[in-house]
């Protein structure tokens, strides 16, 4: 009877872990500043840790958000991103933000997912039409315009977009719920990664004429991050 309320308990443990890794895990120490050197960190999270003794105000600070990016490029897009890469005492803190800059009249921050994140994004200028889908089978879409002041959520891992539905330039601020959030632009990802998906794949996938798909992958598919 023991041993079975053992393996019981030992199942219970096993299903609840991911659900309690679902984001970053939680700090052991008030911070880890990300150092590059290994000579003198200790690896934490990814990155190895600064000595907190030889910590300074630049390890946690970023300037420049303020400052609109240019958004002549394919999609009309600009995210600029402030995570552990820009500010390294983001280390083991489970948060990071980005803004994201729009051109008018259509700039589209494209169908996109974050493996490691929840995004909540506030819309400062513009007017913006966001969504997301939900995961198989409902493959739901979830979607609404947005003003200045307005705010959405997209869960982790779940492929979302915005795009700018007015004549003048957006700004939103977005916070992801990961020091390191990452993204996967949906047709980056599948027509354009290196080396080449074979057509064939594709073909079957998206029920598309094998010519489609190959001028599709010949395209050269923009990052805006």
């Amino acid at each position: 009877m023991k041993s079975a309320h053992f393996i019981l308990a030992f199942c219970l443990l096993a299903l609840a872990s991911p659900l309690a890794y679902a984001s970053d895990p939680s700090p052991l120490q008030d911070f880890c500043v990300a150092i590059n050197d290994p000579k003198d960190g200790v690896f934490v999270n990814g990155k190895f840790c600064k000595d907190p003794k030889l910590a300074k105000a630049e390890d946690f600070y970023y300037s420049g958000l303020n400052i609109p990016r240019n958004t002549s490029n394919p999609v009309g897009s600009t995210v600029t991103p402030v995570n552990v890469a820009q500010i390294p005492g983001l280390n083991t803190l489970g948060i990071s933000l980005v803004r994201i800059d729009y051109a008018p009249n259509g700039g589209l921050n494209p169908p996109h997912t974050h493996p490691r994140a929840t995004e909540i994004l506030v819309v400062v200028e513009g007017t913006l039409y966001v969504g997301f889908v939900t995961s198989n089978t409902d493959n739901r879409l979830i979607a609404k315009v947005l003003y200045p002041g307005d705010v959405f959520v997209f869960p982790i891992g779940l492929i979302h977009f915005q795009f700018n539905v007015g004549k003048t330039k957006a700004v939103a601020f977005a916070g992801l719920s990961s020091q390191n959030p990452g993204v996967i632009t949906i047709a980056n990802a599948v027509f354009g990664p290196n080396p080449s998906i074979n057509p064939d794949i594709l073909v079957k996938a998206f029920q598309l004429d094998k010519y489609v798909v190959k001028k599709l992958q010949s395209k050269f598919w923009w990052a805006n991050n």
